[in-house]
């Protein structure tokens, strides 16, 4: 699709690269949810087949909004719609969020992707590459409550760089703009995506979050929702608890973790959670190994400290993908070559961090050795 005049105006006078910070007043995000409703079936229109994608090794949070997306546009624009993701889900919580509430999520390698004509990214971005849609096509839709990145604005729809603490909270958006009520599996989907995005309300959370918690808590399953947040755990998480816990390494009010090699990405995202726990902590970063990349999570006490900008500049550089938010990022860098090289990337990585947090010269203590302050 050619660029018109007004949007190629508009794009010349962006920022190079990396996230926008002062995006244009006329982007989608600042509109009413009406008006962005409008806007996404516009652009649906005369398309036959849709295919949501979330970010790789999907979230709750991606997924509910995926699934409920591809739900809109089932009902609202008459689009045959299926979501898709890369990776695993691999976490027992998200696991059981697929299977309790049967949700319609397929692997793309069970999808062939020049059977639809209208793609979209749901808690990602293009530029960011932490998604399975192919280089060869380009993203129609996308909606994500991460910060705006400069490419897509490209997008024909880009709901991106609003206030918002989870991509679940835009998603009910449109559904109420749209007067569609969910069926008891999305409300529930979305009631878990928004609070496990925002840690119960308690983290990067707004006044839509919380109104969109707070209409969807009548209409979501008390029942699925319990054997979501408490599922039974395999034997190789508290492996990976123990490796985690033996690996860690205190550094003043920094502590970091390697996890070796990981059963599934995001429980580097758990332990990096975890960690911060500990008392007199201002970071806590962990890392793992899964199928040549290593995946990274970070934490920080103050999200005016920005996780998410942190973690690309001390990651862009070395290939993969990173982003974030305020509290909490996360990055995906490719392993190769010998183990002493892939060895020697991981100490290079954690001399960034130690450096970025400021204690580098801090003489590493075992967590296991630790003495309560």
């Amino acid at each position: 699709m050619p660029l018109t005049p007004s949007f190629q105006s508009r794009r010349s006078q962006l920022p190079a690269g990396g996230e926008l910070t002062e995006p244009p007043p006329e982007r989608l995000a600042k509109l009413p949810a009406a008006d962005k409703l409008g806007r996404l079936l516009q652009v649906a229109k005369g398309h036959r087949r849709a295919l949501i994608l979330t970010h790789d090794n999907p979230d709750p949070d991606s997924m509910a909004a995926a699934v409920s997306l591809a739900h809109l546009l089932e009902r609202k624009a008459g689009i045959e719609a299926q979501v898709g993701y890369g990776g695993i889900i691999g976490r027992a919580e998200n696991v059981a969020f697929v299977r309790v509430l049967r949700l319609p999520v397929s692997h793309v390698s069970q999808i062939d992707f020049s059977q639809y004509d209208l793609f979209g990214l749901v808690d990602t971005q293009p530029p960011v590459r932490n998604h399975s849609l192919p280089a060869r096509y380009r993203a129609d839709l996308v909606v994500d409550h991460h910060p705006l990145r400069e490419e897509s604005l490209l997008a024909p729809f880009a709901d991106v760089g609003g206030d918002f603490g989870a991509t679940s909270t835009m998603l009910v958006e449109y559904l109420r703009a749209a007067r569609l009520e969910p069926s008891v599996e999305i409300a529930t989907a979305l009631f878990y995506g928004i609070k496990a995005d925002t840690r119960d309300l308690g983290r990067e959370t707004t006044q839509t979050d919380v109104d969109s918690y707070l209409w969807l808590f009548p209409r979501c399953d008390k029942q699925l929702l319990g054997q979501i947040e408490h599922p039974e755990l395999p034997a190789r998480f508290f492996q990976l608890f123990h490796t985690s816990i033996e690996k860690a390494k205190v550094y003043g009010t920094a502590i970091i973790t390697d996890l070796e090699e990981v059963y599934s990405p995001d429980m580097v995202a758990e332990v990096a959670e975890r960690m911060m726990y500990l008392e007199g902590m201002k970071w806590s970063l962990a890392y793992g190994t899964f199928r040549n990349q290593l995946f990274l999570s970070l934490r920080v006490k103050d999200r005016r400290m920005n996780a998410g900008r942190l973690i690309r500049e001390l990651c862009d550089d070395l290939g993969g993908s990173s982003g974030g938010h305020g509290s909490m990022a996360g990055a995906r860098l490719p392993l190769s070559g010998s183990a002493n090289k892939r060895k020697a990337l991981k100490r290079e990585v954690v001399s960034r961090f130690l450096e970025a947090f400021g204690v580098a010269e801090e003489r590493p203590k075992s967590l296991l050795s630790a003495q309560d302050t």
